[in-house]
């Protein structure tokens, strides 16, 4: 049984509703939604092409900004935090494509991220080759360029990356959509550990049905409205 501390609500959205600038002014992408997601439990939000998924996962991260109601993170409201801080410090965010920067090695990617955050690390180094190790990779690839890296390499380093600064919010926009089935078990493994053992809130935008099958909430989002579609614990 999961203790209160590990059901706390950490991501909270109340009656949010999201349409283009240049839209009709009844045209929303997102109508009303509330939900709220907690630590230790991994979210996959699931849709069509166009339901609103990556434009939800926008929103989350602080990226879009000019929406109806509410968003908060740990109790305070999106619209009264430092956005910069919020996406280097608090949330950490996981893209299909990686985003690394080709010219660094592994490692450097992951070195880079607690600088941009500030975090205080007394040896970044040893940290980045830890943070590797937890993904699954040796140090072996310490000092290997990123276009020498397969598509999981890339990504664990990513996930690495992410979570450098110790953010309570993981979200991971289709982080397995590249990779074949194998090495997406694999990542879900990683997103598993991360969530029930180190108590992480992991919010998942996908169209894969293993990552809805191993998630503990999946969401729909379907005619303007988020919709509960499965809840399991694990």
């Amino acid at each position: 049984m999961k203790t209160e501390k590990e059901n706390k609500e950490i991501l909270t959205l109340e009656n949010v509703s999201y349409r283009y600038s240049d839209a009709d002014k009844n045209d929303y992408v997102l109508r009303n939604i509330n939900y709220s997601f907690e630590l230790g439990k991994i979210y996959a939000i699931k849709g069509k092409s166009g339901s609103g998924k990556t434009t939800l996962l926008s929103l989350i991260s602080g990226l879009e900004t000019k929406y109806e109601g509410n968003i908060e993170y740990n109790g305070k409201s999106l619209k009264k935090m430092d956005l910069d801080l919020y996406r280097n410090t608090y949330i950490g965010i996981v893209f299909q494509s990686y985003n690394l920067l080709p010219h660094l090695t592994a490692s450097e990617n992951i070195i880079l991220s607690m600088e941009i955050s500030k975090v205080k690390v007394k040896d970044k180094k040893k940290k980045a080759l830890e943070l590797m190790k937890k993904v699954g990779l040796s140090e072996c690839f310490e000092h290997r360029r990123v276009l020498k890296l397969s598509g999981g390499e890339q990504q664990r380093i990513a996930i690495a990356r992410s979570m450098s600064y110790h953010p309570l919010v993981l979200l991971a926009d289709e982080p397995t959509g590249n990779l074949d089935k194998e090495t997406e078990d694999e990542i879900l493994n990683i997103f598993k550990e991360l969530a029930h053992k180190e108590n992480k809130c992991v919010i998942i935008v996908t169209h894969s049905k293993n990552v809805c099958d191993n998630a503990d909430v999946v969401y729909e989002l379907k005619k303007n409205k988020i919709e509960k579609h499965e809840l399991s614990e694990k």
